[in-house]
């Protein structure tokens, strides 16, 4: 059996390993990790061995002949590849996407010094740090330095010596990959999480299939087109590397064996020396280049642009196909986070593409990185040889069958996408979504309450008299306050009041106030304590009222639909369109600022942001809002995106907002926003309700042995005692009974029914018992619930009582 076969078995019982024992395997996966490390233990000073051996040991014709043929089919490689990765927008189906508040939106666009990753201003620094395009760098300018000195025989010998010795330690350690790779199989399997992979479907799909297609057609093909070697013997020279590579997900480890087994085809073919010292140059080269693997990754580009509602132009092409190609030398972990910036992507995504890329796409793009180098190597030492022929019929054909393959595979994943429903699921995940944090025993109120405060001018004692935090909040406020799926209140804001009632130890009333103009009224008269909900600070607001020190930024943005945006990139190209209609939900201090800055504009006021999502289309080209705010709208409607113009970037503070004369109270939330901040609330909480970030999980991965077979389950206690009323640490509202906590429900099944929002003037949530973490602890008095809404209609917020 060859070693090939071998690595394919080693591959395949690992992975049925990691299935049918999940997370319990992990413990092999150091078997794996030192196979790993002895194979990189020779590799970077193979690297530089090869390179000057290889280089001081050509001729002047060797050197122009690896200029010529290995730098144009470079060239043309790279070509090739860049057309096959700008096509892929064809096979992603036509549905609905868009995501919550990236601060990527609004960040500066990063910088990336090539100077520093490739000039190795200390060679043995960077060759102890595995800096590999600087010892390339160095590498290379040694070999060429040395390739005319008349003293170079005695030197390159050593070099010689070197190499062959590097190649023998591969080579030992090549022999014990069955058992490595099955161990990083195993571990792999074992620890995939399939639920976080199944949001980048279209971008795997598409990614496997133009890998397969570079690698076993596309770079293979291109060689037997312009050289004698056949197809076959072109794949038979690079099989092994091709499934080592593949297993391993390392192009690094396998570049020894690529090198080996090109020298051996053209020893069998008799080549010549020259052709042989060719393959040594030019296989480390290939490595710190931008191979076909790299600039595949640019796919994610593309993807993610679909994915988050700001997919790029044709006009941006040219822009990522040669800004791609020099930022790929440094490798998908630093390209792709540049590239994301450069074009105003949410970089949120990077986070998943690590995942699979970790798992699966490091495995196909070390398959195409392979490929790649293996077919610079053949045409390097044909080349050389003299073997390279130039025959416009196979040129042709090789393009032609290119390109219909490319088409006819892109086309078939989008057809077979489109046959599924859309799997968009950002609107659905942002209603349902619940209480991070434990809550304090609370109500919601439609209608304000009528009795006279008895300390109007001093909240904190009313607080405490009552035993209870009055708060308001006004709809249309996504996601500081609205109501989810089952009819819950929650939000940002929500939540922030919830963690200070607990502060205060009190319980929460909730009321709702249509109008943000009346709470300077409310707040002086002292009807609620706080206005919690958003609320941007103005000059014309602080005079009414006091606001606390800003817990949040809002940054101004415009909401437009997915195929304006690039009309609102920057204030230049805002202004050079023509009768430009804006719709403004903000009043006063804002709608200013927007003349000011569009004086040209014709500005609509609008009472909420929905006037604007159900205008006919062409009634506004834009509504000014929040992006952080107009994100969460977007996925209610996602045929529209956020565009934040550069490099004018307006900054709004967003305070809490209390009695204008009530200095104590201002005081006192000044103070406790800060302690939020310090412990993470504030943080914590924006991550959840503004970027959509999920907390860590605890759960354990399915596997066959323990969740079909049984083997190893914990087993479930017999019974689980509710705690007692008594033990509830939140306090009943002064005068009234405390309210009985939930019972919890049966095992298996969720601890409450949802709730809907009742009708005007009764409450909709009671409930007094703080919640466990991440649950809702509510009263379910409510009517029978809603059907949940679908995307494309607004959230419903009751009427105002």
């Amino acid at each position: 059996m060859s070693l090939a076969s071998k690595v394919l078995v080693g591959l395949a019982l690992g992975i049925a390993l990691g299935i049918v024992f999940g997370e319990s395997v992990a413990f092999v996966g150091a078997f794996g990790r030192a196979y790993l490390l002895l194979l990189q233990m020779a590799v970077l000073p193979f690297v530089a061995v090869s390179l000057i051996a290889g280089l001081g040991g050509l001729s002047s014709r060797g050197w122009r002949s690896l200029v010529r043929y290995a730098g144009g089919f470079l060239l043309l490689s790279w070509v090739a590849t860049l057309a096959v990765v700008i096509a892929a927008p064809i096979a992603f189906p036509g549905w609905p996407s868009g995501t919550l508040f990236s601060a990527t939106l609004v960040e500066e666009r990063a910088e990336l010094d090539f100077l520093d990753f490739y000039i190795p201003a200390n060679p043995f620094r960077s060759l102890s740090e595995g800096a590999v395009p600087a010892v390339v760098v160095f590498s290379l300018a040694f070999g060429i330095a040395l390739m005319d000195s008349e003293r170079k025989r005695t030197l390159l010998d050593t070099f010689l010596g070197a190499q062959d010795a590097l190649r023998r330690m591969t080579s030992a350690v090549v022999h014990i990959a069955p058992y490595g790779i099955f161990a990083i199989a195993a571990e792999a399997a074992g620890s995939l999480d399939v639920a976080r992979l199944a949001g980048l479907q279209v971008y795997l799909v598409t990614y496997i299939a133009l890998a397969l297609l570079l690698a076993f057609w596309v770079l293979p093909a291109l060689v037997a087109a312009a050289t004698p070697l056949s197809y076959r013997e072109v794949f038979a020279a690079g099989r092994d590397a091709l499934v080592t590579a593949f297993a391993t997900g390392s192009l690094f480890i396998v570049l020894p064996i690529i090198a080996d087994r090109a020298r051996k085809l053209f020893e069998q073919r008799e080549a010549g020396e020259e052709a042989e010292l060719q393959v040594d140059v030019v296989v480390p080269i290939a490595f710190t280049l931008a191979g076909a693997g790299k600039l595949l990754g640019l796919l994610f580009v593309l993807y993610a642009g679909w994915q988050s509602g700001h997919p790029l132009s044709p006009v941006d092409y040219p822009a990522l196909a040669g800004t791609g190609l020099f930022s790929s030398f440094a490798g998908s972990a630093v390209s792709l986070p540049f590239l994301l910036d450069l074009f105003r992507i949410p970089s949120d995504m990077f986070e998943l593409f690590l995942v699979v890329d970790s798992v699966i796409g490091n495995r196909f793009s070390a398959l195409v990185g392979s490929m790649h180098a293996i077919a610079l190597a053949l045409l390097a030492g044909c080349g050389a040889a003299a073997w390279i022929r130039f025959e416009l019929r196979r040129f042709a054909l090789w393009i032609l069958i290119s390109i219909v393959a490319t088409a006819g595979v892109l086309n078939v994943v989008r057809i077979g996408f489109q046959r599924f429903d859309s799997p968009f699921t950002g609107y659905r995940s942002f209603i349902q979504r619940s209480f991070l944090l434990p809550t304090a025993p609370w109500r919601d109120r439609d209608a304000l309450p009528a009795e006279a405060p008895q300390s109007p001018g001093d909240a904190l004692r009313r607080v405490r008299a009552r035993g209870s935090l009055r708060v308001g909040y006004a709809p249309d406020r996504l996601p500081y306050a609205f109501r989810n799926a089952p009819g819950e209140l929650v939000g940002f804001d929500i939540e922030m009041a919830h963690a200070l009632a607990r502060d205060l130890g009190v319980r929460v009333e909730f009321f709702r106030v249509g109008d943000t103009s009346r709470f300077p009224a409310l707040l002086n008269a002292g009807t609620i304590d706080l206005a919690m909900t958003g609320l941007t600070i103005t000059p014309e607001r602080l005079e009414q009222m006091n606001f606390s020190t800003p817990y949040l930024h809002e940054t101004l943005a415009f909401v437009v639909r997915d195929h304006h945006r690039d009309r609102f990139r920057s204030g230049k190209s805002i202004r050079s369109i023509p009768s430009l209609e804006l719709a403004v939900p903000e009043r006063g201090y804002y709608a200013e600022k927007i003349r000011e800055y569009l004086p040209e504009a014709q500005i609509t006021l609008i009472d909420s942001p929905r006037a604007f999502f159900r205008a006919e289309e062409g009634t506004f080209d834009a509504m000014v809002f929040a992006a952080e705010v107009g994100s969460a709208w977007t996925l209610i409607y996602p045929e529209y995106t956020v565009a934040v113009p550069h490099p004018e970037v307006l900054r709004v503070p967003v305070g809490y907002a209390s009695a204008r004369d009530d200095r104590r109270m201002a005081e006192f939330i000044d103070a406790w926003i800060l302690l939020k901040r310090n412990d993470r609330t504030i943080p914590r909480l924006f991550s959840y309700w503004f970027e959509g970030r999920e907390p860590p999980g605890q759960e354990r991965r399915w596997s066959l042995a323990r969740d079909v077979f049984g083997w190893g389950a914990l087993e479930a206690p017999e019974s689980i005692e509710p705690p007692p009323a008594s033990e509830s640490t939140a306090p009943a509202a002064q005068g009234k009974p405390a309210l009985e906590p939930t019972a919890p429900a049966a095992q298996g099944k969720p601890a409450l029914e949802p709730t809907a929002p009742k009708p005007q003037g009764k409450s909709t949530l009671e409930s007094t018992a703080p919640k466990p973490q991440g649950k809702s602890t509510l009263e379910s008095s409510a009517p029978t619930p809603q059907a949940e809404p679908t995307p494309g209609t607004p959230l419903q917020f009751p009427p105002t009582g």
